[in-house]
């Protein structure tokens, strides 16, 4: 909680510099458009609660917190001034660690999915909750710390177990979502590099659009071979031998489909420099789901593969038994922090012309950013472009930052399951077969973004 109020005068500011609607234009802002400030700043309220739940699960933050005079001293509640009963006190070990990450992304995803209720059927601006949409920045962040704050004095009892499954469901949905975005990102990349070969003389542009291509497929091949190398097993490992053969398998049939005549004379966009990412992305979804099968013969650690040393000592549970402990930091948890991270900035400033994918998404066609207008106080100011029609769908957009807060609790805490006795963290199967499963459906998408066309050629599939 400490850390979250420490970060108080980062909202403070970029309350100020865009806290109405239309909201002052700002440096930092991307674009003059009102729609992208609003999405980009409820996404900086997400990247700050993120940060807060890496702080409280860094190791050897506890020690610290006990060096605090007066603060979990003599006992294990944070004694408050005035309050005698104990049993209404915060206790230490819910401040840092995995239960500290469950409340923080608890309190996001209560913050966004209020929103997302409040926002239902917005249409355009000039609807009254759309004035709540882009401004009051400032109480939108006190919403925030509040419910916080009450989140850290909810018992502990089942919440974990039971807010644990709403982690697992609510992550399966935003990795297609993401997987969504990177579509969205290699198409406009395609279209983008492709427009500049054709309109220019200069050629380098295919090259770095070839050179990119081979790269990522490159990238997946070598990823498939050390998956069986190193998380297969002769006579075991059936389940890993599956996950990877046919996620390989379905990654050469939407290859081949990116390039069938048909498709690409319905889809000129379309072509293998989106299923050679699709195709990575899908290699890194089934690693990540195989790093949380429990059977650890299936299951070395990357770091002792290189080195034969753990990164951190068991925890020891209540009977004497050792239990993996909570490593966000291990080489999974990292690149999925890194791919939240991109997405989310890239779902907070996007502005796709793929009308399949903006149906998917909820979303308008862009039209890119404008310049800003000047007002009578000459002052540079966002241009409101949602008087006709918004840009986005207000509530599936916060309904999109409320997954990404499950998600980012599921990933900071390894998607380990906790236990009965509430004392130690471990894999479990559904975890794998959440991941698993959600690159099936990413890829049956992208299929269906090739296919469309073709299945529907009455339909406009620009």
């Amino acid at each position: 909680m400490g850390a979250c109020m420490a970060l108080a005068s980062v909202a403070s500011c970029a309350s100020c510099l865009c806290g109405s609607a239309p909201c002052l234009l700002c440096g930092c802002c991307p674009s003059s458009n009102n729609s992208t400030i609003t999405r980009l700043i409820f996404s900086i309220f997400l990247l700050l609660g993120t940060a807060v739940s890496v702080i409280m699960i860094l190791p050897g933050i506890e020690a610290y917190l006990r060096e605090i005079p007066l603060f979990c001293k003599g006992g294990s509640t944070i004694p408050i001034p005035g309050v005698e009963n104990q049993v209404n006190q915060v206790n230490c070990d819910v401040i840092v660690g995995y239960k500290s990450v469950y409340r923080m992304c608890f309190a996001m995803a209560c913050f966004f999915f209020l929103f997302f209720v409040i926002m239902l059927r917005v249409r355009s601006s000039k609807d009254c909750r759309a004035v709540i949409q882009n401004g009051f920045w400032f109480f939108k962040f006190l919403i925030l710390v509040g419910i916080t704050v009450g989140a850290f004095f909810i018992p502990d009892g089942t919440f974990h177990t039971v807010w644990f499954y709403f982690g697992m469901a609510g992550s399966f949905f935003f990795i297609v979502i993401q997987l969504i975005l990177l579509i969205d990102f290699a198409h406009s990349w395609n279209k983008v590099w492709v427009g500049n070969a054709e309109g220019g003389d200069n050629k380098c542009w295919y090259a770095g659009l070839l050179t990119f291509t081979v790269l990522q497929f490159s990238m997946a091949f070598v990823a498939v071979v050390l998956f069986y190398v190193y998380y297969t097993q002769p006579d075991d490992c059936t389940e890993h031998k599956v996950f990877i053969s046919l996620n390989l398998i379905l990654c050469v049939i939407v290859s081949i489909v990116s390039i069938l005549p048909k498709v690409q004379a319905a889809q000129p966009h379309s072509g293998l420099l989106q299923a050679s990412l699709i195709s990575l992305y899908t290699m890194y979804v089934t690693w990540s789901a195989m790093t949380n099968n429990p059977n650890r013969k299936c299951n070395p650690s990357l770091l002792s593969l290189v080195s034969n040393v753990s990164l951190v000592e068991p925890t020891p549970g209540p009977d004497g038994s050792t239990a993996p402990p909570v490593q966000w930091w291990d080489a999974q948890g990292i690149v999925g922090l890194i791919i939240f991270l991109l997405c989310t900035l890239y779902a907070s400033i996007r502005s796709s012309s793929n009308t399949q994918v903006n149906k998917l998404m909820l979303t308008e066609e862009g039209g890119g950013a404008s310049g800003g207008e000047v007002g009578a106080d000459g002052v540079l100011r966002a241009v409101d472009n949602e008087e006709e029609t918004v840009a986005y769908s207000y509530s599936f957009f916060h309904f999109h930052l409320f997954l990404a807060s499950l998600y980012i609790m599921m990933t900071l805490t390894n998607w380990y399951r906790p236990d009965t006795t509430m004392q130690a963290m471990q894999s479990s199967m559904p975890a794998v077969w959440v991941k698993i499963s959600s690159s099936w459906l990413g890829l049956v998408l992208y299929l269906w973004t090739l296919v469309a066309p073709l299945m529907f050629p009455d339909r406009e599939f620009n």
